[in-house]
């Protein structure tokens, strides 16, 4: 899916959400130029696999946190883990680096990505901003939706506490 396909998807199933069209962001500090409605929700995303490249991980965390990757295996008791490559990322969600997002596990085809999704997105207002599959717009969601919309897809969620 592309983003407008997400943007029709999304009408589809009747989702609330909002679009912030922006320039290309690759990181979060490409963000700080934008200004964005909903500062709560700001989220980032890696991809990340085992060394057996037969588990994937998209985490999905608030845009001011870090990743600690050794945290992260020992508490889900994962093999050692590495970043995705720029070739599999685009075999498997379609994307490049700097545009992935939640929402590209709708192009998870084989279903092999497990999503884990930091809790305190759901504190709030629960929303969550996350990029269309496109890194020029974030779609504004609530994070119980975009949940929602990954099962429904056939991919597993898990929700993240401190990580």
């Amino acid at each position: 899916m592309d983003k407008q396909e997400i943007y029709s998807y999304l009408n589809e199933k009747n989702i609330w959400h909002e679009i912030t069209e922006h320039k290309a962001v690759y990181n979060m500090a490409d963000l700080a130029d934008v200004e964005i409605p909903y500062l709560e929700g700001d989220a980032k995303n890696i991809f990340i696999r085992d060394d057996k490249k037969k588990n994937f991980y998209l985490i999905t965390v608030k845009g001011d946190k870090r990743v600690d990757l050794k945290t992260f295996r020992t508490v889900y008791e994962t093999r050692p883990l590495s970043f995705v490559s720029e070739n599999d990322m685009v075999k498997m969600i379609g994307l490049h680096s700097g545009s992935v997002t939640p929402l590209g596990i709708l192009n998870d085809e084989e279903r092999k990505i497990k999503v884990y999704i930091d809790k305190c997105l759901l504190d709030g207002q629960g929303i969550i901003g996350v990029h269309p599959n496109d890194n020029t717009a974030t779609v504004w969601l609530k994070t119980n939706d975009l949940i929602e919309i990954i099962k429904e897809h056939g991919n597993e969620v898990y929700l993240m506490e401190n990580m």
